[in-house]
């Protein structure tokens, strides 16, 4: 429910303050004082376009702030936005400055327009002036009835069944048309897939390759050398380690007669077993060495082959491994795209699923259409359409992501009149009572709190007047409704009146607007002033006395 308004320097109004309470609110006040500059204020705070022409002149930002009660739909919203969820109202402000900046806050977390708009679908529901206008397009007709049917959910899921099916539906036309197209890609990948498994690289193998080459293109050397190291140790005519073992005996013999050299005895014991290890290292590497010219060969042409992999799919040596493995990723990607019979399975199983969802969403449709019919057809009586009838014809069409029916509003305004479509035979005043019969029954369904209606009573009077003002009240016992009305006999039904006017206001060079809730003596000059015009009587006032009175 909302609780109060305030709004500062917005269009023609300086600052007001407002506060609310539930049931059946009405807004009245002469032409052109503004009566629905609170409305205009209340949509832009919910996250409604505007620009810098809504701040006052002379002013440099317009300020509005409007705090709700909150309910168990409201407090998830909150949560589920990271929002401090407060006590048990919210608080939603926005300002517009005169360079058309705006800003947005909802308990004093900054925010976006569309949050703004998704809180505000949980709090408030307005029914614009020109809605009966809108009421004439079939879309509208058909989204009109799925909110009274509470179809939200199942609409979306249908519109993702919907998107998948024409998505899959897409990409097949895609692949026929490309069919030669994406065959000679996937024969080239097929191409380059055999050539790099006949090579067959594998992970780290031009590393391990190279590090042969470099061993085997060295291999006279090398065994030269190792059996030069053996000879020198433990062959030739003095080798190594014997004269360290001469040296080691000699001053082990000496440490009889000096300790100090027990260590370096020591250490050449050390070195003869370190020399006595190597030596037999060195024998082993050269029983097992393969360094043969035949296995060179071998590594040789092995190295030229990944090089010429190399330049032929242009990749350094090392990434033929990976490339081989993207090439397969991309060939496997390609056969699932070029399968036509696959797709078609994917196609039909989601066209399927669409069709499942969308039938129910017909029932429904049906059921609720039904319902509404009837609920407007009795309405229809109370506002002086004696015999006429309206009925809600859900018929089959193409499917979209909304399902597959077509609706349509019909109207006989008359007893024998043939149903037509609404857009067809509906006068104006026949279409304002109509729009306002089913925006009332749609209201009662919806959880929204608080209901709002801009001049919706339009284009109505006389005894319909009085039955709209009993609509109204018996709306704002379940909601909190806000009419802005110019009409007496629906303003006198109201739980409470409030008046919009113009008044100057020192050092402001053009007039503002005000609004204040008037007391009951106000409220008779307020309803004398609606049935009479400029010139009040006291049979007006009278006449205005025993409206608020029979009310």
């Amino acid at each position: 429910m909302l609780r109060a308004l305030t709004v500062h320097d917005f269009v023609i109004v300086d600052s007001m303050e407002l506060d609310f309470s539930s049931g059946f609110s009405a807004l009245t006040g002469e032409t052109g004082a503004g009566k629905s500059i609170l409305i205009d204020a209340l949509q832009l705070t919910l996250g409604g376009r505007g620009d810098s022409s809504v701040v006052r002149e002379g002013a440099s930002k317009a300020d509005i702030g409007a705090e709700f009660s909150v309910n168990e739909a409201v407090t998830e919203w909150l949560r589920a936005n990271e929002i401090d969820a407060g006590d048990d109202s919210v608080l939603i402000r926005r300002t517009i400055d005169s360079s058309g900046r705006s800003r947005g806050f909802i308990n004093g977390v900054a925010v976006t327009t569309s949050q703004m708009r998704e809180l505000a679908s949980l709090l408030v529901d307005i029914h614009g002036q020109h809605a009966h206008q809108l009421l004439l397009k079939q879309d509208e007709q058909r989204l009109l009835l799925d909110r009274h049917a509470g179809l939200q959910a199942e609409l979306e899921e249908l519109s993702i069944r919907y998107r998948v099916w024409q998505a899959l539906s897409r990409q097949i036309e895609e692949v026929e048309n490309d069919s030669r197209k994406i065959l000679a890609e996937k024969e080239h990948l097929e191409w380059q897939v055999n050539e790099l498994e006949k090579l067959d690289p594998k992970e780290g193998e031009w590393e391990r390759v190279n590090s042969d080459y470099d061993r085997l293109s060295h291999a006279a050397s090398l065994i030269e050398g190792a059996g030069a190291a053996v000879s020198e140790i433990v062959e030739s005519d003095q080798p190594v380690l014997s004269r360290l073992h001469a040296l080691e005996q000699n001053l082990s013999k000496l440490t009889a007669y000096d300790q100090k050299l027990a260590p370096v005895v020591e250490l050449l014991e050390s070195a003869k077993i370190q020399l006595q290890e190597a030596s037999y290292a060195l024998k082993d590497y050269l029983s097992r060495a393969d360094l043969d010219p035949g296995l060179l060969n071998t590594v040789e042409k092995r190295m030229e082959a990944l090089h010429s992999a190399s330049r032929q799919f242009k990749v350094q040596p090392e990434f033929l491994h990976a490339e081989l493995s993207e090439k397969k990723a991309a060939l496997q990607k390609l056969g699932e795209l070029f399968d036509i019979d696959g797709l078609h399975k994917q196609e039909t199983e989601a066209q399927k699923r669409y069709f499942q969802l969308a039938e129910t969403v017909s029932r429904k449709r049906r059921e609720a259409a039904k319902e509404l019919s009837d609920m407007v057809t009795s309405i229809m009586e109370d506002l002086h359409m004696s015999g006429g009838r309206f009925s809600i014809e859900v018929s089959v069409g193409a499917p979209h992501a909304y399902g597959v029916d077509q609706v349509e509003f019909l109207v006989a305004g008359h007893a024998g009149t043939t149903l037509r479509p609404l857009a067809k035979v509906a006068s104006g005043g026949e279409l304002a009572r109509i729009s306002l019969a089913i925006s009332v029954i749609a209201s009662k369904a919806t959880a929204t709190p608080t209901l709002i209606f801009d001049e919706v009573d339009s284009g109505v009077g006389g005894a319909v007047a009085e039955v709209v003002g009993r609509l109204l009240k018996r709306l704002g016992k379940d909601h909190q409704v806000l009419c802005v009305t110019h009409l007496p006999q629906v303003a006198s039904q109201a739980n409470r009146h409030f008046q919009v006017s113009k008044v100057s206001v020192d050092k402001v060079p053009h007039p503002v607007s005000r609004i204040v809730e008037l007391a009951d003596d106000e409220r008779i000059q307020e309803i004398a002033r609606m049935l009479g015009g400029v010139e009040i009587t006291d049979a007006t006032l009278n006449h205005a006395r025993e409206m608020l009175k029979t009310h």
